[in-house]
């Protein structure tokens, strides 16, 4: 089934190095399962990291028994709309990918502010 962007064309993917999204598909892909609602591409920054992991998330430390490798800034991830929109209020919400940000994105927040976060690759969807 095609999943779609914020902009409503084919959602293009975040990430195959470390895999990422719920389903490990390099895809910020969503269902009823996805009870995080990994829908937003992000590229963490040290700052979000320290920040997920005060809020209880460690995505810096390495779990093999997971297959997750452990995030280093400029990294890629599908991050949960709503940490994401916790970051943005704290000061340091990481950059997007525009065009791998799923469509469900936008129950959460306006277009316009994920814009306000666009990496340079998606400068062009401004």
């Amino acid at each position: 089934m095609m999943a779609f962007n914020i902009f409503g064309q084919e959602l293009a993917a975040c990430c195959f190095a470390p895999r990422t999204g719920f389903f490990r598909d390099g895809f910020c892909r969503t269902n009823q399962a996805d009870l995080g609602s990994h829908v937003l591409c992000a590229q963490v920054t040290a700052e979000f990291l320290a920040f997920t992991l005060s809020q209880g998330n460690d995505l810096s430390t390495p779990r093999p028994e997971w297959d997750f490798p452990g995030l280093v800034p400029g990294d890629f991830w599908c991050l949960c709309a709503l940490r994401w929109l916790a970051a943005e209020q704290a000061g340091v919400a990481p950059l997007l990918k525009l065009s791998a940000c799923h469509q469900r994105a936008l129950e959460f927040a306006p277009l316009e502010l994920y814009q306000r976060y666009a990496v340079m690759e998606d400068a062009n969807d401004l």
